[in-house]
């Protein structure tokens, strides 16, 4: 599988982008309304927060993706129109409306998104002003442009894509830096790719790479109410229509997964206020399951992450998350190194250069590994370190 250089939501064959400011949140003069765009019909699938408080946005593109069909998505930053009412689901609709007007679609071709602050009505009258702009400015390489406009709190925009062996492009952008817990993070995606799937799979592939990548991230161990994660497949590429399991499908699943999960790593390392990015491997569970349970445990410790920011090897807290995650565990067989030194095994700590150990955790980069002993599943979760600077951009988020 090939990485493709500043690749994005329009590597793929056939989607155009844009991202442009239109003034949704007063005072800002960042982008702050994307668009993306299939040039032919494509299959489209979602998967959404868990959340029981939900946005506007999500109920309108439940509604659009009933037939698994979508050509357009467009999405507004600086205010998430979450807990708005019957007016907010409306001002969804007209976001589809309009976007569906410029780019000569039914308005349940378009799927809509919204992130930023909670409780807010949206400025339709701005938003509806700045989609006919947005579309006129529609390119093959606005890719970068879209990513921008849907950052809030997040200090980069985050892109990736890839080009399978047999030539399938599959590229994505993600905002996303804090309230990031499964299920989902606190995240709006978009991936595209020119393979044709058929939507019933895309659906059941979207929610696998999902648990192995998004569901994979934590920062903060909040849950956002806007959280999406949107795929679209236009079969520009020309290759046959994948239906079914076997290769073709498997070659597109491993494209998707691994877009997914650069992407949320990209958002693990931009945690608010993060210094680092943290990835905690767990092997030898009984199942995938108990190792999700152990690396969530373990990410989601504020002690352990102040620790990973103070650059202090304290394994018992490390220990301590593992011990109270729920999963079926037996201490004495546990193993756990960190920054790849063992600092744990045997049911007791293990001696190691502790001044050795932090200089090695200054670095940008902090793995954490632990060994059940139990079986042979494994898991992957990321998160970051829990800085000053966390509390500082919480605390002002809405003054």
């Amino acid at each position: 599988m090939k990485i493709i250089e500043q690749g994005s939501t329009t590597s793929p064959k056939g989607f155009k982008a844009a991202g442009i400011h239109v003034g949704v949140k007063p005072g800002s003069t960042k982008k702050d309304l994307a668009l993306v765009y299939s040039e032919q019909p494509a299959s489209a699938a979602a998967v959404y927060t868990t959340n029981k408080v939900q946005a506007a946005t999500i109920q309108v593109d439940r509604e659009h993706l009933q037939d698994g069909k979508a050509r357009a998505v467009v999405i507004n930053s600086g205010n998430a129109n979450a807990c708005t009412g019957t007016l907010g689901l409306e001002n969804a609709r007209r976001m589809c409306r309009q976007t569906a007007a410029a780019l000569q679609l039914q308005a349940d071709e378009v799927l809509v998104c919204s992130t930023g602050v909670i409780g807010v009505q949206l400025p339709i009258e701005v938003i509806e002003k700045g989609i006919p702009t947005a579309a006129a400015l529609l390119l093959a390489t606005g890719g970068a442009d879209a990513a921008q406009a849907i950052m809030t709190t997040d200090t980069v925009s985050k892109t990736y894509a890839v080009e399978t062996a047999s030539g399938l492009r599959l590229g994505g952008m993600a905002k996303g830096a804090g309230m990031i817990a499964p299920n989902m993070a606190t995240m709006l995606a978009v991936v595209t790719t020119d393979a044709a799937v058929a939507p019933g799979l895309l659906r059941e592939l979207l929610s696998q790479a999902t648990k192995r990548s998004f569901n994979c991230v934590t920062v903060d161990g909040d849950m956002s109410t806007n959280d999406t994660l949107i795929v679209l497949a236009n079969g520009a590429a020309g290759a046959p229509l994948i239906d079914k399991a076997g290769a073709a499908a498997d070659e597109f699943y491993a494209g998707l997964e691994e877009v997914c999960r650069q992407l949320a790593r990209q958002i693990a390392r931009d945690g608010e206020g993060a210094t680092k990015l943290v990835a905690i491997q767990v092997q030898n569970a009984h199942s995938e399951e108990e190792a999700r349970k152990v690396g969530l445990a373990v990410a989601n410790s504020s002690l352990v992450k102040t620790a990973i920011f103070g650059c202090d090897p304290n394994w018992g807290r490390i220990l301590c998350a593992v011990g109270y995650s729920g999963a079926d565990i037996d201490p004495a067989k546990v193993q756990v190194s960190l920054c790849g030194t063992p600092i744990y095994g045997g049911g007791s700590g293990r001696d190691f250069d502790k001044e050795r150990l932090i200089a090695a955790m200054r670095e940008k980069d902090i793995p954490i590994h632990i060994d059940l002993q139990q079986g042979r599943a494994a898991a992957e979760i990321y998160t970051c370190d829990l800085s000053y600077e966390y509390v500082r951009i919480n605390a002002e988020y809405t003054t």
